[in-house]
């Protein structure tokens, strides 16, 4: 197995252990991302992530076609929006399989018509019919009930939650205060550190019948501002250990931090800004295990926060619907249980002896 990312990834690659190559051009996503946050009305979203996509795809698929090809790879798994994934697999003729990391916001059928025509330009330069932007599976970490409806073959596999961070988080007793953990991923303070509502979050709603617990990076720290009494600052902890001793959590709707919340089995207030967030949160309170106030409402209004998350606590099915979430994930597959699962896989794509990657009817050029 081998790991292929973009030049700037490559320190990231080194550290989780994983064999890894550097294939293709680095494109600055996080402009990308900036120019969406700042369209007006934030509206726009959908052709700006489609013009990205078609960036990151330019930038990866010849050198990762030349590496799938040349290192004679069986299979490719790909993330949901890298799109060089099906290409090189297509070209090399072996099967490629999405690996989603929350809801399957790509396979509805407005994006499932646009996306051919994104790759069409890489595709035609490596002599490729139309290539299937989806593959012939995909594993899902999400619990069947939260994920959105696909055509894709669905291989469910139970969401382990983890931190490149190995500080062991320990809160004390939380005696008869609520607790209530607020984290703001890794993104938006990258796009503009006003973004980063954590602080903001915390002084709305802390305070003697509420504790928080803020689960931020050490570089984040600075960003908090005054830090209001009943609030512990728990700077490069584990997320996943957070929120099992918490009662709720507030964020920003990063599918990451969805996913922890939901193996935890806590009820989400979700405060969305990004296209992503925004409909990965909506999906989690269609579930019914969170609510959700749009960012750019809740900034600047600390007691729509309050109001949103005294709801949040005290309707009981939001909690109850959080654990049964929970317990959905737990009896998905365990990763291992869908490694044995590609295998087969594999197997029968190279049985059936047919082109793989390709869009039924078409063909090489």
């Amino acid at each position: 197995m081998a790991v292929a990312v973009p030049p700037e990834l490559r320190g990231l690659a080194a550290a989780s252990g994983l064999p890894y190559a550097v294939v293709g051009r680095d494109v600055d996503a996080v402009a990308a991302f900036r120019e969406i946050v700042s369209a007006p009305g934030g509206g726009g979203g959908g052709p700006r992530v489609l013009r990205l996509i078609g960036a990151l795809t330019e930038a990866m698929a010849e050198d990762l076609a030349d590496l799938v090809g040349g290192w004679r790879a069986d299979l490719v798994v790909h993330d949901p929006t890298a799109f060089a994934g099906p290409i090189a697999a297509a070209a090399a003729g072996v099967p490629a399989v999405r690996h989603l990391y929350g809801t399957d916001l790509l396979g509805a059928p407005a994006a499932r018509n646009f996306l051919p025509a994104v790759l069409e330009p890489v595709a035609d330069r490596l002599g490729l019919g139309e290539v299937d932007p989806f593959g012939v599976a995909t594993v899902d970490p999400c619990p069947g009930s939260l994920q959105l409806p696909t055509a894709s073959r669905r291989l469910p596999m139970r969401y382990v939650p983890s931190s490149p961070h190995g500080r062991t988080v320990a809160l004390p007793p939380r005696g008869s205060r609520r607790r209530v953990a607020v984290t703001w991923g890794t993104t938006l303070d990258r796009l503009d550190p006003s973004l980063h509502l954590a602080g903001e979050v915390a002084r709305a709603i802390a305070g003697p019948d509420t504790a928080v617990v803020l689960a931020v990076t050490a570089e984040q720290a600075p960003l908090l501002g005054e830090v209001p009494p009943w609030t512990q600052v728990v700077s490069d902890g584990a997320l996943h250990q957070v929120l099992p001793q918490c009662d709720a959590v507030v964020a920003h709707g990063g599918a990451a931090s969805i996913l922890t919340a939901v193996a935890a089995g806590v009820p989400q207030l979700l405060l969305p800004r990004l296209p992503d967030h925004v409909r990965h949160a909506a999906r989690l309170a269609e579930a019914g295990a969170g609510l959700v106030v749009p960012a750019a409402e809740a900034q600047g209004q600390p007691e729509l926060v309050a109001e949103r998350l005294t709801a949040l606590l005290d309707e009981p099915g939001h909690a109850a619907r959080a654990r049964e979430l929970a317990a959905e994930s737990r009896l998905q597959p365990s990763p291992a249980e869908v490694v044995t699962e590609l295998e087969l896989l594999v197997t029968t794509e190279a049985a059936a002896d047919r082109p793989v990657g390709l869009k039924p009817g078409s063909a090489p050029r």
